[in-house]
């Protein structure tokens, strides 16, 4: 199987979460829902068999994993080198992908320099949005960190730091603070 049929296999099988819409980041005015974003999704890659890649300039699928320390209620963000931003850790699709979720493992893996996290079985939420090289549609993941865990900042990093669930609201942006309460329901 592609990772292109990985991906509409997942967003098939996946069941949005119901929350409130919330605007898109540097999108167009309006909100949009967790399966109107799901629906999107499955259109764009019927419409590009590209759309797993970053050459896909109308927008590509990417991959990202939010590491989640549960015993210690925290988790694990990445001041972005390029954003500038406290985000999770994730980015673009790579040939060597077998799944999405090996895609969102891998980032969370290099991005954290932690080695034996455990993803959640199937995504957390979607979120699209507008970065310098195209629209991301972001697959969000949780991945449990060990209890030994030892982090690392990358080369795609400033920094890299543990935050309390409730200090994310004060560093990140309200993506990020979504994606954390709905990691949350999950551990």
């Amino acid at each position: 199987m592609t990772l292109h049929a990985d991906a509409a296999r997942v967003l098939q099988e996946w069941s949005a979460p119901l929350e409130p819409s919330v605007p898109e980041s540097g999108g167009p005015e309006g909100a949009v829902g967790q399966e109107e974003l799901r629906l999107a999704y499955l259109g764009h890659l019927a419409a590009r068999p590209d759309a797993m890649w970053k050459s896909c300039e109308s927008g590509h699928l990417t991959a990202s994993a939010l590491v989640v320390d549960p015993r210690r209620e925290r988790v694990l963000l990445t001041l972005h080198r390029k954003l500038r931003m406290w985000l999770q850790m994730g980015g673009h699709c790579e040939p060597s992908d077998a799944t999405l979720a090996a895609a969102a493992l891998r980032e969370a893996t290099e991005e954290s320099g932690i080695t034996g996290l455990t993803l959640l079985p199937g995504p957390v939420r979607l979120d699209r949005h507008l970065t310098p090289c195209a629209w991301h549609l972001d697959v969000q993941y949780a991945a449990v960190a060990p209890p030994d865990a030892v982090w690392s900042v990358s080369d795609e990093s400033l920094d890299v730091r543990w935050f309390g669930y409730d200090e994310v609201a004060s560093v990140a942006d309200a993506s990020v603070v979504r994606l954390v309460e709905r990691a949350r329901q999950l551990v």
